[in-house]
């Protein structure tokens, strides 16, 4: 008896311990996404560039496309920003579309004339809906989705090179030769 009321707290330590470390083995910036696998969120969106016309998810379907959320008032957008000018430069065949989230559209337009515009389309988000449909925690964000709609890839955060290079670019090719 005296052994066990040693070995429970010893038990319980062990498995917290093994909790603590798969978690620390684990990359923070990788937050699983329920949507992964599932069709891209319906939406409709007004062009920052021209509020009268409409943008729908349908417009892109039959292409792999990429979808970026950024606003400006967020300074890790600035960080990522050179890494999808030169991915938009080199990509021609995969078109960026811009997800200007919660912000004012002047502000969004005004940031991208300062800082260059690597989308094909950048629509607007005010209210965060089409934000909180794809389940976006934050800004930046980015996806990856495939000629059918489906969600392929999420990246929570700032962009690098390394994940253009190891994660979104060799997914863009398997997509298009599929």
């Amino acid at each position: 008896m005296k052994a066990l009321k040693y070995l429970v707290p010893l038990a319980l330590f062990l498995v917290l311990a093994g909790f603590l470390a798969v978690g620390l083995q684990r990359d923070p910036r990788e937050v699983p996404s329920p949507l992964i696998g599932k069709p891209a969120p319906a939406f409709t969106a007004a062009l920052l560039d021209n509020p009268a016309q409409q943008f729908k998810r349908e417009d892109l379907l039959g292409q792999v496309w990429v979808l970026n959320v950024f606003a400006s008032w967020c300074t890790p957008c600035l960080e990522e920003h050179p890494v999808i000018m030169d991915f938009a430069r080199r990509q021609q065949r995969t078109p960026v579309l811009g997800l200007n989230y919660k912000d004012q559209p002047a502000a969004g337009r005004t940031w991208l004339q300062r800082h260059g515009n690597p989308y094909k389309v950048t629509l607007v988000d005010g209210d965060g809906r089409i934000g909180l449909d794809f389940g976006v925690y934050g800004v930046p964000e980015t996806f990856v989705i495939d000629k059918t709609g489906t969600i392929r890839f999420k990246h929570v955060g700032v962009l690098t090179p390394a994940v253009m290079k190891d994660r979104i670019e060799p997914l863009l090719a398997q997509l298009h030769a599929s």
